[in-house]
């Protein structure tokens, strides 16, 4: 494959996924995407994985965004743009749980990274930024996750002014899950892993698909088709397992059927 853009590694029903390429801000190049499609396939065919965790290598930045200088080396400058689209999209549909850890300074491309997560924590020290109108451009693809999950007013001015926040006025806003003390982040992601790993991952897989599609749809409409999944959900055999389980007060054994 060449170099390794993106680690990939399973422990403890959690697919690692962590971007590799710490003397360069873990900045998102062309290999790694490519080998962010290639990994969600992997974890994604992997009946032992339950859920995905994306991270960075290195303590300092957990993702700046994208490669410049390697975009503006190529004839098609909106290339990486379309395959970041693709990837971000990808995310969006993806059959299992995405959990962030924030290890470092989060910054322009790599905020729709953190924002595909379901949940993310980050340590009490990292920045947060949308930098791009400081250098002619702007947060286009990134603009539509961030106005999706966060406070307008406050979006807003991050995105025009390119001021950098804290982690915890990313929390505030409603960028991240949580802020969590740097010595305690390790154990908070695991304990988050674990417990998401040990819970009925067929429904998981139909509930985070559906909610997904109700966002698109009006009230009544959303409704309607959410009790529907609800109904597909019921008729699985780890809904009826997870039942007798509960009745007879032991773990369920969950099959994924």
């Amino acid at each position: 494959m060449g170099e390794k853009h993106l680690l990939y590694e399973v422990k403890d029903g959690a697919a690692w996924m962590t971007l590799n390429r710490e003397d360069r801000r873990n900045a998102l190049s062309l290999p790694m995407i490519d080998q962010f499609f290639e990994f969600l396939d992997m974890a994604g065919a992997d009946d032992s994985v339950r859920v995905i965790c994306l991270t960075g290598a290195g303590g300092k930045v957990f993702c700046s965004g994208a490669d410049l200088a390697s975009s503006f080396e190529r004839e098609d400058h909106v290339a990486g743009a379309r395959k970041y689209a693709k990837l971000l999209k990808k995310l969006a549909s993806y059959a299992k749980p995405i959990v962030g850890r924030i290890n470092g300074h989060c910054l322009a491309g790599g905020l729709g990274l953190l924002l595909s997560c379901d949940i993310s924590y980050a340590r009490d020290d990292v920045k947060f930024g949308t930098p791009e109108v400081s250098v002619g451009l702007f947060p286009m693809m990134i603009g539509h996750l961030i106005l999706s999950n966060a406070v307008r007013k406050k979006a807003l001015e991050m995105i025009y002014t390119a001021k950098t926040i804290s982690a915890a006025e990313a929390e505030a806003m409603g960028l991240i899950t949580r802020v969590v003390p740097a010595g305690e982040l390790d154990d908070v992601v695991r304990q988050t892993l674990g417990a998401v790993a040990s819970k009925a991952p067929l429904a998981i897989k139909i509930g985070r698909y559906a909610l997904a599609v109700a966002e698109d749809r009006g009230f009544d409409e959303a409704l309607d088709y959410l009790c529907d999944k609800l109904g597909e959900v019921v008729e699985t055999e780890d809904a009826k397992e997870g039942l007798m389980a509960f009745m007879q007060k032991r773990t369920p054994d969950w099959k994924g059927r």
